[in-house]
């Protein structure tokens, strides 16, 4: 990348703490959520068991182009764990998007949304884990189908970037409409490393703590005869609460082979066959950098790790710049 696209803040915002933050405090208003249409999705079948003769249901928002003359494309943007289509990263993207001419989808995943149309805890009786890869594949098919003969681009932040980068994988041997590139912004490809880092920070473990906690309260309020995670929120870490649930609420002995089956290596990356692009800040207190280090640029991939921006940050001040939306928009553009 050239040093016109680099991330280079002012002095004081130097700081992975201080970008992560910020991301989380500036919440400017947004075109997309004024102008979006909800989209109640069917995503196959319920592989949790909770469920058996029913269907998972996804809510996603749609954007059409805002140019009359037709659309260059469609964007697929999926948000990070504990988000949502309504988080102020996936807004300014979809708001920078609209702006340079693409129609714009947001998905949320199972248990994840705004709630302003439907409770996101209500929509389906299993509780998410990112290993449920099926169901997410099958609503992207469905949502690529919305581009026509237009390209087709997925971009995902955080835990949305695996999604995002497992969707590539997926494309090599299940081909997804139009699909022409992946963008995955401070992806997470190391589950472990992520939640043991989370745990040796207080105030971050507390922020996730909190989330996760108040997610299996409303499964389990909403679905007595189903979850009762009582114990796990007793429990002060991550590590902690994910052992609790995997082995009451997945096929897995343990947290270290949940996690494996949704980690993304650099031996998984050397397959990818579609155009992708890893954006990540080298002071990201979430994603430890030398996981993505250890990929190796390719054809297909390409790797820019800035010195700072934090997790989902890239935040200037003085003025207020999101970077992030721009290089979402030069990465879509490029062909």
């Amino acid at each position: 990348m050239t040093n016109a696209d680099s991330f280079f803040p002012k002095a004081p915002l130097r700081n992975g703490h201080v970008q992560t933050v910020l991301a989380r405090q500036l919440r400017p208003a947004s075109l997309a959520v004024r102008l979006e249409q909800p989209v109640l999705m069917d995503a196959g079948a319920d592989v949790t068991g909770a469920d058996p003769a029913g269907s998972v249901r996804l809510l996603g928002y749609y954007n059409a182009p805002l140019r009359h003359a037709g659309s260059r494309g469609l964007v697929l943007l999926l948000h990070g764990w504990e988000g949502s289509s309504h988080s102020p990263d996936v807004k300014m993207s979809a708001d920078a998007l609209l702006k340079a001419g693409y129609a714009v989808f947001r998905l949320n995943l199972r248990d994840h949304g705004p709630n302003l149309h439907y409770d996101r805890h209500a929509l389906n009786p299993g509780l998410f884990l990112p290993t449920q890869f099926e169901e997410v594949e099958c609503a992207v098919r469905h949502i690529a189908l919305i581009a026509g003969d237009r390209p087709f681009t997925i971009v995902g932040g955080s835990m949305g970037g695996n999604f995002a980068l497992r969707l590539g994988l997926a494309h090599r041997e299940r081909p997804i409409p139009q699909l022409t590139r992946i963008v995955a912004l401070c992806p997470l490809v190391n589950p472990g490393a992520s939640v043991r880092v989370i745990d040796s920070n207080p105030a971050y473990r507390e922020f996730f703590r909190q989330r996760w906690l108040y997610s299996l309260r409303a499964k389990q309020r909403l679905f007595p005869a189903e979850h009762d995670f009582s114990p796990a929120f007793r429990k002060t870490h991550l590590m902690a609460i994910t052992e609790y649930v995997i082995q009451r609420k997945s096929p897995w002995q343990d947290a270290e082979e949940y996690f494996s089956h949704y980690a993304v290596g650099p031996d998984d990356l050397g397959q990818l066959d579609v155009p992708t692009t890893i954006i990540a800040a080298r002071d990201d207190l979430i994603i430890p950098v030398r996981d993505i280090e250890s990929f190796a640029e390719s054809d297909a991939l390409r790797i820019h790790i800035h010195p700072t921006g934090g997790h989902m940050g890239f935040i200037d001040l003085l003025p207020y710049r999101r970077w992030l939306p721009d290089a979402v928009v030069a990465e879509v553009n490029r062909r």
